[in-house]
């Protein structure tokens, strides 16, 4: 059923890209021309080559693309977990490329939220110690009813003492989306959420994922399945690192057949 509604509400944005875009929806992220190169042995690999995009406000964004088209990449570089090479990166008015690391550590337990494919948790500390790190890092610890919320709104109000390695995958992905949750944060970038879940588990982390863009953050998800990324708004596709296509509110079936003409290209 949350499907369902979910889908109806990105038909709706597709039909009148006015709803998925107004006047009061402000580029809370945005790429321009930014380029990254890693330095090898035998030669420098252009992993994400001259992408410009923007997000706005209450957006949500698939990325897809063959294997090997450096969507993580690209994703790390708009975080500023790696710095890209060339280009410019703007979150929260800050250029994430040239900035500080103490600006960007600040810039991101503010205005960002990731979700690492691999969870990023302590294995030392409890669920709600997980949730809660973060903000206490930053010197604004939240308080003990936040951290039972956020963890709540994900199912693991039951779980809130349980350490990583007591916990399945699914719930322990749920931990890291109540992590990014916490803060109600301007932007959240996911990698691959869904993409060690069962279906189940599956299911509440896009509910999760559909109500932060309904509370206005901007959501930013690399996955290879096309039933996820048809909850979003809009798909972007990569190959060798440049941006070459994107589809608005399509379906499963639409993005398959855009991906499988991708891979021909790639």
């Amino acid at each position: 059923m949350a499907e369902a509604q979910h889908r109806t509400r990105t038909d709706d944005r597709a039909r009148n890209p006015a709803a998925s875009v107004s006047a009061t929806e402000d580029v809370v992220l945005s790429l321009d021309g930014v380029t990254h190169v890693f330095e090898t042995k035998a030669a420098p690999v252009r992993a994400v080559d001259d992408v410009t995009a923007e997000f706005r406000r209450g957006t949500w964004t698939a990325i897809m693309g063959p294997s090997g088209s450096s969507k993580s990449t690209l994703l790390y570089c708009a975080a500023g977990l790696i710095r890209a090479t060339a280009g410019r990166i703007q979150l929260g008015g800050v250029d994430v490329r040239t900035a500080s690391e103490r600006r960007l550590t600040e810039l991101r337990r503010r205005q960002l939220g990731f979700v690492f494919q691999d969870f990023n948790l302590i294995p030392a500390l409890t669920a709600e110690q997980n949730v809660g790190l973060p903000a206490r890092f930053d010197g604004h610890p939240a308080a003990d009813d936040a951290v039972r919320a956020s963890l709540e709104r994900v199912g693991l109000g039951d779980r809130l003492q349980s350490r990583p390695d007591a916990l399945s995958g699914g719930q322990r992905q749920r931990v890291a989306i109540a992590r990014a949750l916490l803060t109600r944060p301007a932007v959240v970038i996911a990698d691959e959420p869904t993409g060690a879940l069962d279906s189940r588990s599956g299911e509440v982390v896009l509910r999760e994922l559909t109500t932060l863009t309904d509370e206005g953050s901007a959501v930013v998800m690399v996955t290879h399945d096309p039933v996820v990324a048809a909850h979003a708004d809009r798909t972007l596709f990569l190959i060798d690192g440049r941006l070459v296509e994107e589809v608005a509110g399509g379906s499963p079936a639409t993005i398959a057949r855009t991906l499988a003409d991708l891979d021909t290209r790639a």
